[in-house]
């Protein structure tokens, strides 16, 4: 059987993956579907909270009055205030970075040193050519020029 290169490796990764989230929705789906089946009361349930989206206030017209006579600096502290991301959330992330490492393409051994080999030798090119270049064009010319060569 013949080996799979990089590019097929990776669709079949990305395959993989489109096919676990699928069920994943599927299952969630399933789930809701069941809960609102138990509840009988699907019109009257809140809708659920989007992450990263903060849930609306709704607001009072005693506290309008109130936050209109406050000075703006305690009204923009009320509103820094940061919420504490869940230790599920955090998780999650992290989780995400892990799927993402595994669909890397990482180079092998003998790429890395065949192209560290490419990159020394190009180094030590240039840097000859430069010192010629310094030492053979422009030292005579600048001893030319300021007239130290007599």
């Amino acid at each position: 059987m013949a080996k799979k290169s990089k590019t097929q490796r990776a669709k079949a990764s990305a395959a993989r993956a489109a096919r676990k989230e699928r069920a994943r929705q599927e299952e969630a789906a399933a789930a809701e579907a069941k809960q609102v089946a138990e509840d009988g009361a699907a019109a009257t349930e809140t809708p659920k909270r989007k992450f990263f989206k903060k849930a609306e206030k709704p607001e009072a017209s005693a506290s309008d009055g109130k936050q209109a006579n406050a000075p703006k600096g305690v009204e923009k502290k009320a509103e820094k205030t940061p919420a504490k991301k869940s230790k599920k959330h955090r998780l999650g992330f992290l989780k995400d970075v892990r799927a993402e490492l595994k669909r890397v393409t990482w180079p092998t051994k003998q790429d890395v040193l065949r192209w560290s080999v490419v990159v020394v030798v190009a180094l030590l090119f240039f840097g000859v050519y430069v010192a010629a270049l310094d030492n053979v064009v422009i030292a005579p010319i600048l001893v030319a020029i300021s007239g130290l060569a007599g």
